[in-house]
């Protein structure tokens, strides 16, 4: 009765998790769109702002800040409800951690000391490098603030398993070989009640102004989207460890390092791109800095209006889509259609969060190129040209 209980508790919670999770991804979705139009517009007006006028290429400056910060919360909203596009690739967890040596130092201060623990013979893992350093640099950062007299971080690594017990005690945990990693403060601890809420989103232990309560959810839902589990251990006046589970990948190949080539991100103003977006703000934001960037534009509305122009233009060399289109013709459907007409069109997607037209079980289906909401002139030019160069 007593192991009823306790899974009937978890089960509760994760349907709770999950039920926030759904709310959380449809607000950081809205959000995306509406940053996009701000982002994008900012940076026109930082571009094209005279050296002269100072106070103004300050304002512009202090706002753009301001929105990439919205951007970084919706972002950590959209890891929580497990609708970030993650993009996994086999990774050593032992190599990730001692190349972040660096960066926990400067994050920290010379009041923690760092130490790390790595295990010999680790397995390897599947997980988006980027997401899981962001996840290790939020619970170091956590760790500080919960030593404000300084203290010892202690980062390890480990192979271990999760067997069928541990798994009926807590939900959505699948028994199999997993990699742990650790992350151990000396701070000041939490008791049970405490540690039982710091995942959910927007609740935090901080003073106000101190944080915005979201580092552990997106730690919590990048965990899960990646088919592993995240556990925290505390005690009062002892200190806290979180331990991120993350499954053993059985086979797979070393990746190597690819060499950063040296390729302009402008257009040589004969490509034509196919700009495809419900929202009008954010369509004429892309297609003008298309046309800045050197490339022939052509816009749709929605899917139905794209395929025509498909049918009756002689060359489009890269359909640009946004995924989520009204009037029944989604940006994935688009694609295939797309193909069907112009075999060799290259396909870019774009969306304020991940939905299963093109991300399954959180992840990017194979050969998918995706730039999320909100993105600059910077990061467009970059893509686009990596697209259009099959890189």
């Amino acid at each position: 009765m007593e192991e009823r209980r306790k899974a009937e508790a978890a089960l509760a919670q994760a349907q709770k998790m999950e039920a926030v999770g759904q709310l959380t991804g449809g607000i950081a979705h809205d959000f995306n769109n509406l940053l996009q139009v701000v982002v994008g517009n900012l940076d026109v007006l930082q571009r094209n702002l005279p050296e002269e006028a100072g106070r103004l290429r300050r304002s512009a400056d202090s706002a753009m800040k301001g929105a990439r910060r919205a951007a970084t919360l919706t972002q950590r909203l959209l890891a929580f409800s497990r609708r970030q596009p993650l993009d996994p690739k086999p990774i050593d967890v032992n190599a990730l951690v001692s190349g972040m040596s660096d960066l926990l130092h400067r994050s920290l201060g010379e009041t923690v000391a760092v130490e790390t623990v790595v295990a010999g013979g680790l397995w390897r893992v599947e997980a988006d490098a980027n997401q899981l350093e962001n996840a290790i640099l939020n619970l170091a950062v956590n760790a500080r603030d919960a030593m404000p007299e300084g203290g010892k971080l202690t980062i390890e690594t480990a192979n271990t398993m999760l067997d069928e017990a541990y798994a009926r005690a807590h939900a959505e945990v699948r028994p199999g070989q997993y990699v742990v990693l650790s992350v151990s403060d000396t701070g000041v601890g939490m008791d049970r009640e405490t540690a039982a809420r710091v995942f959910e989103p927007f609740f935090t232990t901080k003073e106000v102004g101190k944080g915005t309560g979201l580092g552990l959810s997106m730690v919590y839902g990048f965990a899960k989207q990646s088919g592993g589990h995240v556990k925290i251990y505390s005690e009062p006046l002892v200190g806290t460890t979180v331990r991120i589970y993350l499954p053993r990948l059985i086979g797979g190949t070393h990746e190597e390092d690819v060499p950063e080539l040296n390729i302009s991100p402008e257009g040589g103003g004969k490509e034509t791109i196919l700009v495809v977006e419900d929202d009008e703000d954010v369509r004429a934001y892309s297609a003008e800095t298309l046309r800045e960037l050197g490339y022939q534009v052509i816009e749709a509305q929605d899917g139905p209006s794209a395929l025509r122009i498909l049918e009756r233009q002689a060359t489009i060399d890269l359909l640009f889509t946004d995924v989520v289109l009204p009037n029944g013709l989604d940006g994935e459907r688009l694609a295939y259609n797309a193909r069907a007409l112009r075999p060799g069109i290259k396909v870019l997607f774009t969306t304020g969060y991940s939905r299963n037209a093109i991300v399954h079980q959180g992840r990017l289906d194979a050969g998918v190129q995706l730039i999320a909401k909100p993105y600059s002139y910077v990061d467009l030019a970059a893509k686009v040209r990596d697209v259009l160069d099959g890189l």
